[in-house]
């Protein structure tokens, strides 16, 4: 029997690109990463090298693709994944004119409060599904164009950190709906770019990509054929987005499934039909493909605390971890609001600061430790109550990330939600969504839903009744105290 064939999916991170190759059964076979550094050196900054990631792109892809030729595996596609929220200004000759500014960039933190005390956010939010935070591109554009001048000479046009890259892969100037619906730039219903946003922005449609559908494919042009070595013409995906991505390669696509994650940062989104975020605008919507949305949101403090709190304590974090894990819930009265880079949903607020309330002699490392994990989880407990009011169900729940390494953010999670944690390979997550979504592109799956069929859970988490009842009392404390912490001026 023959090797199955694979579509090899590209997923450019925060610090590094990860290629995987996965057959159209949803069988990861193979995985290589490339990384880069993650410029922090004025306050507030995020930023990449666009070279450097495109670069590590290349690396990866090339690495992976000599596994899949050695191992007599033909490559069928190529299929992208990204971080969301990035920006790039390009010059005449489609080079970068700026480094590429990430989501967790928040030095348009002013511009965002300036934004959000307008009556027009809440509409800006509705129609474009991203909320005026510092991670949309509509804000970074605002701050740009309008306060750093001194970063924006010779930029011609703009576009996101994937459209860069894509660009060095297959011809044209385009970006997919996927990734285009979290950049508060484009119109939730038309799929095209909206105007007050743009006006807001401070840019015109043409200095932006075209917007094509996260299943267009392009082929391989021949120098990136040569490089990679790889087939010339080989069909490639723009795809999209990872959190969308990210249900799709947890299996996390039918209706009440809800998909959440836990690296550095967390999420919880559920997908349904049509796009829409809740009354008080503590979700976001993106688009998937084939007409389907994910509502959600994504918390800025994921597994993050933990490593916080081994970095303060000097201990090795899984040790620190175990620690937590041995304490019963609730970690001795202590209550922490964990907000280390301020918060995103449900509060959307880069300059929220945290806190850790209860604080006695008694406590130790692991009480504090223990805290700051059930903060995240509480975090993403109000994130599901808002997905709750935007009309979504949540019935089950998909889990991945490298969190999950440790049984402490299982137990958490699934006490403060009150439900099952159905925990899938970590590995996979969005680059597993990016080549499925690659597969279906090529016509060889004949729905998402099918696609998303093919991923199974490894195990399941189930909450403690104790601890959630626990939790429950305590999480609307929490919305009390963060209304106290937004008052603080430090």
């Amino acid at each position: 029997m023959s090797p199955a064939p694979v579509v090899l999916g590209i997923d450019l991170g925060t610090t590094a690109t990860k290629v995987v190759a996965a057959t159209a059964d949803a069988e990861v076979l193979h995985r290589t990463e490339r990384g880069y550094p993650l410029r922090t050196e004025e306050t507030g900054e995020a930023t990449q090298d666009p070279r450097q990631v495109r670069d590590a792109a290349v690396r990866a892809l090339t690495d992976c693709a000599s596994w899949a030729r050695e191992h007599g595996h033909e490559v069928r596609g190529l299929s992208f994944s990204t971080a969301m929220h990035t920006l790039v200004g390009l010059d005449s000759a489609g080079e970068p004119a700026t480094p590429a500014f990430n989501w967790a960039d928040t030095r348009a933190a002013d511009v965002a409060v300036r934004l959000r005390a307008d009556p027009s956010a809440a509409e800006l939010h509705r129609a474009t599904g991203t909320p005026v935070h510092t991670q949309s591109v509509m804000v970074k554009l605002a701050w740009l164009t309008g306060e750093r001048p001194d970063l924006v000479r010779g930029v011609e046009r703009w576009c996101a950190l994937k459209d860069y890259v894509f660009g060095a892969f297959a011809d044209g100037f385009t970006t997919d709906s996927s990734l285009a619906s979290g950049s508060g730039l484009q119109d939730v219903h038309a799929l095209d770019w909206y105007g007050p946003a743009l006006e807001v922005a401070g840019v015109r449609a043409e200095q932006l990509p075209r917007i094509v559908a996260p299943t267009d494919v392009l082929p391989l042009t021949a120098s990136m054929a040569a490089a990679t070595g790889l087939p010339s013409g080989v069909l490639v995906a723009l795809a999209g987005g990872d959190a969308p991505l990210g249900n799709l390669g947890t299996g996390a696509i039918s209706p009440g499934v809800a998909g959440l994650s836990l690296g550095t940062s967390g999420a919880l989104r559920v997908v349904r039909d049509r796009p829409g975020v809740d009354a008080g605008c503590r979700t976001f919507s993106y688009a998937l493909a084939d007409g389907l949305w994910v509502i959600g949101g994504a918390v800025s403090n994921g597994a993050v605390v933990g490593q916080w709190a081994a970095e303060a304590f000097g201990v090795d974090v899984a040790d620190l971890l175990d620690e937590a894990l041995a304490l019963p819930p609730g970690a001795d009265g202590l209550l922490a609001l964990p907000y280390l880079l301020g918060e995103r949903a449900p509060w959307w607020e880069a300059g929220l600061t945290g806190a850790l309330v209860g604080l006695r002699r008694s406590h130790g490392r692991a009480e504090i430790t223990r805290a700051v994990v059930e903060g995240v989880a509480q975090q993403l407990a109000l994130v599901k109550e808002a997905v709750l009011d935007a009309g979504a169900e949540v019935r089950a729940v998909r889990a991945t990330g490298g969190g999950f390494r440790s049984e402490v953010w299982s137990a958490a999670i699934a006490a403060a939600l009150d439900m099952d944690l159905e925990l899938t390979d970590s590995s996979g997550g969005s680059g597993l969504g990016a080549v499925l979504l690659g597969w279906r592109a090529l016509g060889e799956l004949d729905s998402l839903q099918h696609a998303a069929r093919l991923v199974r859970p490894e195990r399941t988490a189930h909450p403690d009744p104790e601890a959630a009842a626990l939790l429950a009392r305590r999480r609307p404390l929490i919305d009390r105290l963060h209304g106290t912490l937004r008052e603080l001026d430090l």
